[in-house]
């Protein structure tokens, strides 16, 4: 008995080996749909497919659901989810079996809208629903935003800002002072004074030739008069452009209140600083009021 069963241990092993998988053509290019894994050394080899994408996609949107046509996804091939559902890499799903994607789902339906048939946000999603668009890489709807309001009033609005170089500092110097001032208070608001000029003389056309003349044939003394720097908290200009200073003032008030910043202004006069001659700096002051709760 123990002679058949030695004789039968000794047939099995001089049987020949089965043949080792080999992979598919597709597979001998570097397709990512079949993945191989090696155990002991690299004698065996594991193939698997990833699972074929179904027509209708379920997606979980960071916890909001959304379903459409996986040809929806890949209407636009240079886009991230054009290369998320190509079959190409894996994609997570929940316990529910929808595909997820760690994104605040706010704003994605507007771009699946645009994905299906080209709809649009309405203005007052137009920059949020922009910044989706950046993230998911849709470069045809980034075009077109691009070109709507509230976009395109920014893009004008921040090439007159672009002339005054310290702008985005003054602009949180006007936050820290008023914060320093409100704690050391404790107090629910702070005042600060604020001047906000386009030239440096704001003189008449009269005097206009005169003061020029003046300017040009000061000594280097008087020249130092006329580059004062007024008693204020923070000082803005001056520019040259067609904006005047309403319009700056409208851009403070605007970044600051979508800071979460509430902000009132008013003039309360001009710098009476003495200069030379009959000349005063007449620049003018404004008394900015933040509240803070």
């Amino acid at each position: 008995m123990p002679c058949r069963v030695l004789m039968l241990k000794m047939s099995l092993l001089s049987l020949p080996r089965p043949p080792r998988p080999t992979p598919s053509s597709h597979c001998r290019t570097k397709c990512t749909r079949c993945r191989s894994l090696s155990f002991d050394g690299g004698r065996r080899t594991l193939l698997f497919m990833l699972p074929q994408l179904p027509e209708v996609i379920p997606l979980n949107v960071g916890g909001m659901g959304f379903t459409t046509r996986l040809s929806t996804l890949l209407r636009y091939e240079d886009t991230m989810l054009a290369a998320m559902f190509s079959g190409r890499h894996y994609v997570p799903t929940d316990a529910e079996g929808r595909y997820f994607i760690d994104r605040d789902g706010t704003y994605f339906g507007d771009i699946l809208n645009f994905l299906r048939c080209g709809d649009l946000p309405p203005q007052e999603r137009v920059k949020m629903v922009y910044k989706e668009a950046q993230y998911y890489s849709i470069g045809p709807l980034l075009d077109i935003l691009d070109k709507m309001q509230p976009l395109t009033g920014e893009k004008v609005r921040q090439a007159f800002l672009d002339l005054m170089p310290y702008y985005k500092d003054h602009l949180e110097r006007i936050i820290d002072i008023g914060k320093h001032r409100a704690i050391q208070r404790k107090a629910r608001f702070a005042k600060l004074k604020v001047c906000v000029f386009k030239e440096e003389m704001p003189i008449t056309p009269y005097e206009c030739p005169q003061f020029n003349a003046l300017r040009f044939e000061r000594s280097e003394s008087e020249s130092k008069l006329f580059e004062h720097h007024c008693e204020v908290d923070v000082s803005f200009g001056p520019w040259e452009a067609v904006a005047d200073v309403y319009d700056l003032l409208h851009c403070i008030v605007t970044d600051l209140s979508e800071r979460g910043i509430a902000v009132e202004h008013q003039c309360i006069g001009v710098c009476d600083k003495h200069l030379i001659n009959h000349y005063y700096c007449k620049r003018p002051i404004y008394e900015f009021k933040i509240t803070w709760w």
